[in-house]
């Protein structure tokens, strides 16, 4: 083991290689030099490089062991002290003063240790970034453990290089631009080989020809080297000058460098190998003398064709050429540049004439080199990768894409165009929008029978049966091949190009407006195409994957036998994410984001990663500014950054966080967005304006974090970048999302002047200001500075980078400044991240879809949907159900409890305080899981926007439901209050009916047959009944119709009128009529109306208006009726007459102003309309009264009672029989109310649990009852929730309740009975026993008895009053509680067999309670086609009314102004149109459908979100109904409301199924 692999901790490497993913994922801070040791040192170099700091391969080491404190920096002789023995120690030759300790590692060691220690694919970056260092790179490596010299091939595969050729003729100078890929380029090769041992270096020597001002090859004399090297001797480094095309080249062409390290003499095998494969040969020899060993070395040389120079270590002479291409040189008393310089005349001769060239590729063919893509796993994705291009390789480049990837090209182009034509209709939308939708569907079908090239079959084999590791080797073979065949035509292109942007830019400056320039532009566009045609490369293949993958999907085709499955594709490419490789997410080409495919790509990542979160990092800056650099560099990343592979669109990248410091983050990945660059504005057209405005819009919406990236200081440029950039977050403001950005200055060129720093931040401070007042014009946005649009601090938000580049490429090195930039601006984006907790995938997939379906339609605000924030809302709703379902239940119960005893008149009072206190532990509990809920859930930073107001909104919840209960419970006492006179008299008569009952039954003892008694009984208690009411009259029932017809009479109402009204019922179902033009008639005055009215055309704003008048004198007179004191006073016609009289002023009040007025039948109609509502309320008010007051009533419910008490004293039964019987007659009684009543709660309550329909939120209910009305298919309901909404959500739970109740979920409910049965049963023969025990101890009396009973039943059930005084002789308790027990036996077997509708009779009604419940939300309607908001608060303010349910305005009755046309067109669809509406029908002006919310109340507080009206069901609908509906409305659809044919093809399951679709989008 060599001893440095042991000192840098490397000894088990061999057999555990480093990786790219070790250094792709962010680590801690990279370590400062004062802080490293040498078991870092690895870690540390390969982090640097990356980093493309060329200072990497020397980084000073601390020593393990010292005490840094104490250290001394330099040794201290440890000889005698006195004067004379000091002077003699420092002659004295000394040897070290300190032999045993080591040398640091050589830095060329590091290095090389850190390349036998990487894996293929870690070199290969290594060795890459060496190469963009501007550093030398191992070519020939003799193998540390083995006799093997390795050429590692591989790792040059990446390399390219660009130089420029300059060439004069006649007087003209012609520059050339040559850009390959290095193991391609065909250059002479200059091999340096030392023989023997010298003073003098090689390597510095060779720099000097390279780049004189950078170390490409490590010399003696460079910092950090030691005597001692372990890795390097005989390793053969090479490097390659490049000239830039000025005069000052050293060289014209491209020429290859190698340096054979170490003495030649002794490595044999490599210098064969190098001089075979050489140009030109330079020696350097000590001496040159026959006598030397490296004598026989140089003749043969000599002897050889190959050219060849001999430097001389001890020879003065200048350059002398012994024959022809063989010089020898001097280099004693000879300055290093004089040396160079002959070296370069005589390099420049020799290559001059005819010489061998060299490519790098050719040393896989010689002999004793191992070359590392031998391997098999390589060769294996060789071969794969081989195949493909096969394919391709004769073709020209523009066409490969055309002929083997055709789903992205014109049809792809095409289907965006049209797609985006979607979001500008005009015109007949519904027709236009249809057409365009199969123009669409025609383009994937073309795409599908496109998609089955043999490139992609090849591909996406490969990609599918491939290991891993071999799959990677197969990728990366792909794109170095693919480079390989695109180049030649890319340079040629991009010089064209370059030359082009050049001379437009100098007409620019001169304000040339010239014809010449409008030419050049032309000429540039055309070339931009070419290049765009020209450039392929990986991403192009995955590109054509996504756009099978969505032709497919698209028209849900199953695959082709012979197609590979398409269904496969995002897993596939979601492996790739997860290892690192960055996705497509904008296609730059079509400026268009595949929303389908990047959807279920992000899915099948978080399928394989689980839902992780991330931080978003996007990076937004003008073209060529160095975005990708510098990401690649901070993240080790691989975005496309050569020339001619400029980002196009946008990129995505998963970047992990390391082990070590994940756990200070609250993200598991940053997720790195690289987007194109924004166009120069000057040379831009609209469109790319428009462009640019929708990709900054994109990435800023996107990102947690947006990196700003300035180039230059051009303030021009910047002004350009500033204002897109500035509109974008001011975007993100208005719709609620809060990204924080760093700008980042770069190419500054002297970045330490503070005094500068602070003048340029103040400058874009003002500048940022500027632009924020600019762009707050054109987004309507009250902003006055740009730190009021977003967090930004100038001082700590702004970072200044150094030039890339140290000198001028293409030789320079990357600036070390420019590394030291890069970590901090790193350091920066961690440290704010640290504060984020980032989003999960499955928020980032939607936030994708959100902003990019707004930036499809014009207006972004207005049209974006945040769907992650929906969903999170949605789901508070459903815990808002939960929260409140909670509370009712809780409050129903304790209503139960109360509710008995107030009846029997046994309370007379409830106060607020004691309700309060009843419910408080309840409250307490519901309040402590609301704080949970908002506090642990994963969604918590979303959700505490609504957190306060949700928490208030159960507050007032919660009070109402407390004050409602004291309502009903007060309305109760005031009951009981106006029947006290009756209560007492009742006392009395069932005293009085008792002392009677004994009496006969002692009578008429004798009597044994059951008929005969019961005549006896019936004859006396006739008389009895007279006796005790001869001064009482019956309280007479009411006669609603006589009084209806009396008080429109009185009115002035023709009986005929009332007669013909009342039996054609039109007045029945008023509110829902389609059309009220039969009732109007035009005002004398207005002609034109008339000519309206006789074309039965009523506006559908005047119809609308008049159903609104029908609904509201409805309410307002329901109103008035339920405030009547009916259920205490009884009832009197006047009541209708007010009625009748509010009606009448309404419809006057509501005339005045109209262009009509109202025909009588009208008045007729509304007034029994309001009769028949108030009807049901008034009999069961009356009904009430009549119940609690009228004593033949209450006598009539008593006989039964009191003849089974005289057949048991006939029978002869004892006291205690009978009273046993009277308690179990009044137990049975109570009991049942109150099974009934909490089975009542309770059923409600399961099915509030496990009813879909009731178990989520509005929206969800709202979905169920638009599928049941589907089912149905009955128009007439389909009317009612059109123009009623909320009578057929409440039709629908009654129907569902009584459903679920009786057939569905029967055996539930009845078992829900049989345990409230059971629970009552077991609460009356607890009280039985206890009370019973209690009185046999105290010696009580009847009285007690009773009292104690009563007592022990409460709260569970509530006695009515009993009378004890004709019982006073009962002593014997048990025998008492025999008989009781004996009855309870029945009473239960009884109430176990009570049938269902017993419960849905009782007070507690389930469906009442779920529409209490379910309905107390918002029902508001959209102001464009009336659909319900499908909020569950009530008053949801300041959250907008929302529905995904929108439908056709002709469903309503919309029709087209002065036609007969009913509407088909979907508000929907028109928001994202280029039409315009009246806000209201008088309005003057036109506000454009895209700017609604503009338009005032109640537009503004709707939010309509584009849906291109997917929704199926309305269209179903339309078709299914188009007969009703034109009945209806006596309109007709037809010219611009004529029904597409596609509506057409639509069946009931589409319609249905549509509606989940719309719930979860």
């Amino acid at each position: 083991m060599n001893p440095n692999m042991r000192r840098l901790h490397l000894q088990g490497q061999h057999q555990h290689m480093l990786t790219s993913e070790d250094f792709v994922q962010i680590g801690p801070p990279i370590k400062k030099t004062n802080e490293i040791f040498e078991r870092d040192l690895v870690c540390a170099f390969l982090q640097r490089l990356m980093m493309l700091d060329y200072r990497a391969r020397y980084i000073p080491v601390q020593q393990e062991s010292s005490d840094v404190n104490n250290s001394q920096a330099v040794p201290v002789s440890d000889s005698a002290v006195t004067d004379d023995d000091d002077l003699d120690a420092l002659f004295t030759t000394n040897i070290d003063i300190d032999q045993s300790k080591e040398n640091h590692v050589h830095p060329m060691d590091v290095q090389m240790a850190a390349f036998h220690c990487s894996d293929s694919f870690l070199k290969q970056k290594m060795i890459t970034k060496l190469s963009q260092c501007q550093y030398a790179l191992p070519l020939l490596v003799p193998d540390p453990l083995t006799t093997n010299i390795d050429c590692p091939l591989w790792t040059f595969r990446q390399i390219t290089k660009t130089w420029k050729i300059s060439t004069t003729k006649e007087n003209a100078t012609t520059v050339t631009m040559k850009s390959m890929p290095i193991y391609k380029a065909e250059t002479p090769r200059v091999s340096f080989f030392r023989l023997g041992s010298m003073s003098l270096s090689k390597s510095q020597l060779m720099n000097a020809l390279i780049n004189n001002r950078h170390d490409t090859f490590f010399h003696r004399n460079c910092e950090g080297s030691t005597k001692s090297r372990h890795l390097m001797d005989g390793v053969a480094e090479i490097a390659w000058y490049c000239p830039a095309g000025k005069d000052n080249d050293f060289f014209t062409d491209c020429v290859a460098f190698c340096n054979l390290h170490g003495d030649s003499l002794a490595i044999v095998k490599q210098r064969e190998i190098l001089t075979e494969m050489s140009s030109v040969i330079v020696v350097l020899v000590p001496t040159l003398d026959k006598s030397q060993e490296s004598t026989a070395v140089i003749s043969m040389l000599y002897k050889s064709s190959k050219p060849l120079i001999v430097l001389i270590a001890d020879n003065e002479c200048s350059a002398v050429q012994m024959k022809p291409q063989k010089y020898k040189l001097g280099l004693k008393e000879r300055s290093q540049s004089d040396v160079s310089e002959e070296l370069k005349k005589i390099i420049k001769s020799l290559l001059s004439g005819p010489h061998t060239s060299f490519r790098l590729e050719t040393m896989a063919k010689v002999s004793g080199v191992k070359v590392d893509e031998d391997q098999k796993i390589c060769q294996k994705g060789k071969s794969a990768a081989i195949e493909i291009i096969e394919l391709i390789e004769w073709m020209d480049v523009a066409k490969i894409k055309d002929t083997f990837l055709p789903c992205q090209g014109q049809l792809w182009y095409d289907w965006c165009k049209i797609n985006k034509e979607l979001h500008h209709l005009k015109g007949d939308i519904e027709k236009e929008k249809g057409q365009k939708t199969h123009q669409l569907m025609k383009l994937r079908e073309k795409q599908c029978d496109a998609s089955n090239s043999k490139l992609m079959r090849l591909f996406t084999q490969s990609l599918k049966r491939l290991p891993p590791k071999e799959r990677e080797y197969f990728l990366t073979w792909t794109q170095i091949l693919i480079d390989a065949l695109s180049t030649d035509d890319l340079s040629s292109i991009l010089q064209k190009y370059d030359e082009t942007w050049s001379e437009v830019l100098v007409l620019k400056k001169k304000h040339d407006k010239s014809a010449q320039l409008k030419h050049k532009k032309t000429e540039l566009e055309l070339l931009s195409k070419k290049l765009q045609s020209a450039t392929f490369g990986l991403e192009h293949i995955f590109r054509e994957m996504g756009q099978i993958y969505e032709a497919h999907k698209t028209l849900k085709q199953q695959s082709l036998g012979q197609h590979p499955d398409w269904t496969k594709y995002p897993e596939l490419a979601a492996d790739l994410m997860i290892s690192g490789h960055p996705m497509e997410l904008m296609d730059g080409d079509a400026g268009h984001v595949p929303l389908i495919w990047i959807s279920s790509l992000l899915k099948e990542v978080i399928n394989k990663l689980g839902d992780q979160r991330v931080f978003v990092l996007s990076v937004l800056g003008v073209q060529s500014s160095g975005k990708s650099t510098m990401l690649n560099a901070m993240f080790g990343l691989q975005f496309a950054v050569s020339a001619g592979r400029c980002t196009k669109g946008a990129y995505m990248q998963l970047v992990k966080l390391s082990e070590e410091i994940k756990d200070n983050y609250k993200f598991d990945y940053i997720l790195v967005v690289d987007t194109e660059g924004l166009r120069a504005l000057e040379l831009a057209g609209n469109a790319t304006l428009h462009h640019d405005n929708e990709l900054a819009t994109f990435v800023v919406g996107l990102g947690n974090m947006t990196l700003i990236n300035i180039f230059g200081e051009n303030p021009a440029d910047m002004q350009d970048v500033l204002q897109i950039v500035v509109q974008a977050f001011m975007r993100m403001k208005k719709v609620k999302l809060s990204p924080s950005c760093v700008f980042v200055h770069q190419n500054v060129t002297d970045i330490t002047a503070a005094e500068k720093n602070m003048d340029g931040k103040r400058r874009l401070q003002e500048k940022l200001d500027k632009m924020t007042q600019l762009a707050a014009k054109e987004e309507v946005c009250d902003v006055e500075c740009f730190s009021d649009v977003i967090a930004f601090d100038v001082q700590k938000d702004v970072k200044y980078f150094a030039q890339l580049w140290e000198g001028s490429p293409p030789m320079a090195p990357p600036n070390p400044g420019y590394s030291e930039s890069v970590q901090e601006l790193k350091s920066i984006i961690l440290s704010k991240a640290k504060q984020s907790t980032g989003i999960t995938l499955s928020h980032f997939n939607n936030k994708i879809q959100d902003l990019w379906n707004a930036l499809m339609n014009e207006h972004f605000v207005f049209s974006f949907k945040n769907t992650q924030e929906i969903a999170v809302y949605r789901k508070l709703e459903v815990q808002y159900g939960n929260w409140t379902w909670a509370l009712r239940s809780e409050m129903l119960n304790i209503e139960n409890q109360l509710y008995p005893s107030i009846e029997k008149g046994q309370l007379d009072k409830v106060e607020l305080s004691y309700l309060n206190k009843e419910m408080s532990k309840k409250y307490k509990e519901i309040t402590k899981t609301i704080v949970d809920y908002f506090e642990d859930d994963k969604d918590k930073e979303m959700l505490v926007q609504w957190r306060g107001r949700f928490e208030n909104k159960i507050k007032e919840f919660h009070e109402e439901l407390v004050r409602g209960v004291k309502r009903k419970l007060d309305e109760v006492i005031q009951q009981n209050n106006a029947r006290k006179m009756l209560d007492k008299k009742k006392t009395e008569f069932e005293n009085y009916l008792l002392q009677k009952s004994k009496e006969l039954a002692h009578q008429l003892k004798c009597i044994d047959d059951e008929e005969e008694l019961e005549a006896q009984f019936s004859t006396v208690w006739s008389h009895w009944v007279k006796e005790l009411t001869s001064d009482t009259k019956p309280i007479e029932n009411i006669n609603l119709e006589k009084d209806q017809f009396a008080v429109l009479q009185d009115l002035g109402v023709e009986w005929g009128l009332i007669d013909e009204s009342k039996r054609n019922k039109k007045y029945k179902n008023l509110s829902e009529h389609g059309d009220y033009s039969h009732y109007v008639t035009s005002k004398k005055s207005d002609c034109v109306f008339q000519q309206i009215v006789r074309f039965r055309d009523l506006p559908h704003t005047d119809q609308e208006l008049i159903r609104s008048l029908i609904n509201e004198v409805k309410q307002q007179c329901l109103e008035a009726i339920k405030s009547k004191p009916v259920a205490t006073r009884g009832y009197t016609s006047i009541y209708l007459q007010e009625l009748a009289k509010n009606v009448k002023q309404r419809v006057t009040e509501f005339e005045s102003g109209k262009k009509f007025t109202f025909k009588k039948e009208f008045t007729v109609d509304l007034s029994l309309y309001v009769f028949d509502r108030a009807k049901d309320w008034l009999l069961k008010l009356f009904k009430i009264y009549r119940d609690n007051n009228d004593v033949f009533i209450f006598l009539d419910s008593k006989k039964n009672e009191y003849y089974n008490i005289f057949r048991s004293f006939c029978k002869g039964s004892s006291s205690t029989v009978v009273f046993g019987e009277i308690m179990c007659e009044k137990l049975k009684v109570s009991a049942v109310e109150a099974v009934c009543n909490k089975t009542g709660v309770d059923i409600a309550g399961q099915m509030m649990c496990s009813f879909p329909a009731f178990s989520e939120n509005r929206l969800n209910l709202e979905k169920h009852v638009l599928t049941s009305l589907a089912e149905k298919e009955d128009f007439n309901r389909f009317t009612t929730y059109i123009r009623n909404p909320r009578a057929q959500v409440e039709a629908f739970i009654k129907e569902e309740v009584k459903k679920c109740m009786f057939t569905t979920q029967k055996d539930k409910s009845q078992n829900i009975l049989k345990k409230n049965v059971e629970e009552i049963s077991r609460v009356i023969s607890q009280a039985l026993f206890e009370a019973t025990e209690k009185i046999k101890k105290k010696k009580g009396n009847i009285e007690m008895w009773v009292e104690e009973f009563s007592r022990k039943l409460k709260p569970k059930l509530i006695l009515d009053t009993v009378s004890c005084q004709n019982f006073s002789d009962i002593n014997n308790f048990d025998f008492l509680k025999e008989e009781i027990e004996k009855g309870l036996k029945s009473i239960t077997t009884e109430m176990s067999k009570l049938p269902l509708e017993k419960v849905n009779d009782c007070r507690q009604k389930p469906d009442q309670i779920l529409i209490d419940q379910l309905c107390n939300c918002c029902w508001e309607t959209c102001p464009f086609c009336a659909a319900v908001c499908t909020n569950t608060l009530k008053d949801h303010s300041p959250e907008k009314h929302s529905v995904p349910f929108h439908r056709p305005s002709g469903v309503e009755g919309w029709h087209v102004r002065g036609t007969v046309d009913l509407v088909i067109d979907f508000c929907t669809t028109l928001v994202t149109s280029d039409r315009r509406f009246r806000p209201k029908p008088d309005s003057e002006h036109k506000v454009p459908f895209k700017q609604y919310q503009t338009a005032g109340e109640p537009y503004a507080s709707w939010s309509i979100t584009a849906d291109k009206s997917m929704l199926a069901y309305w269209k179903w609908f339309v078709c299914r109904f188009q007969k009703e509906l034109e009945k209806d409305y006596n309109k007709k659809f037809q010219g611009r409301g004529e029904i597409p044919q596609d509506w057409k093809n639509l069946r009931k399951k589409e319609a249905i199924e549509s509606l989940n679709e719309m719930c979860s989008l």
